[in-house]
């Protein structure tokens, strides 16, 4: 399968991309369009999860550019692992088990792009 090693880096946009705007319209379930997106609207303020919704919105709108890539990344992966442990933990070991997974997955993949950064195809370029 090393044949697809030649389209790493259109992949890894791909994923960039992606997950930034999926993390986007979390953001955006909880702040501006939750009717739409059939969030659960959290009220502005200086609230946990006020201040979850605020850095989903522009944490992935900047992976999503591929600006501040690492930094946004890197918070986002933060946020991800707060919410799992302080939401989701209290429900058991297993995130499959507490409804964390996704959760986890966020975290890590943010991560990834955190030490990865945006890639050719970003406007950092790193």
């Amino acid at each position: 399968m090393k044949f697809l090693s030649r389209y790493e880096a259109n992949a890894y946009f791909l994923l960039r991309i992606i997950f930034g705007f999926l993390f986007t319209c979390h953001g955006l379930q909880k702040t501006f369009l939750p009717h739409l997106l059939h969030g659960h609207p959290v009220h502005p303020g200086l609230t946990l999860d006020f201040l979850g919704a605020v850095i989903e919105l522009v944490a992935g709108l900047l992976i999503f550019l591929g600006l501040f890539t690492r930094l946004a990344a890197f918070i986002a992966s933060g946020e991800m692992a707060v919410a799992y442990f302080m939401v989701h933990a209290k429900g058991g070991f297993f995130p499959i088990v507490n409804e964390g997974e996704r959760a986890v997955i966020y975290c890590f993949v943010a991560l990834y792009i955190a030490c990865r950064g945006a890639g050719r195809f970003g406007i950092d370029r790193s």
